[in-house]
């Protein structure tokens, strides 16, 4: 099933129509990862997650504010967590790989990752 990206944020990305579905250029490039490394980011994510549904329980259970806000730092200090661990290995291999290759776009892509990371 072609997912539908009209009504979604890219982030100015151009979307490329081919034929009748659209595709995200992200989608384009692959890294292959040991099954150990993907296990360990997707527990991150896993973490992650069950602190966003705690955050939905405590609004629902109308939380105090300040509790609310605590756990949603410590959402934000997770997801930067993760964003570090995913960077570092993404330099350590797929950078370092495109530079050893002549590929000096590759820079260009991780100054821009790296400015969104840091807004």
């Amino acid at each position: 099933m072609a997912e539908k990206w009209e009504n979604r944020n890219v982030d100015s990305m151009e979307i490329q129509e081919e034929g009748m579905k659209k595709v995200c250029p992200c989608c384009e490039k692959h890294t292959a990862r040991s099954e150990e490394e993907r296990k360990k980011l997707v527990n991150r994510l896993k973490r992650v997650e069950g602190q966003i549904r705690g955050i939905i329980r405590m609004l629902e259970n109308d939380a105090y504010c300040n509790d609310i806000l605590i756990q949603s730092a410590a959402v934000n200090a997770a997801v930067n967590a993760f964003n570090k661990e995913l960077l570092a290995q993404h330099i350590r291999t797929c950078v370092a790989r495109d530079i050893r290759q002549g590929k000096d776009e590759t820079i260009d892509e991780l100054v821009v990752t790296l400015q969104k990371l840091m807004k």
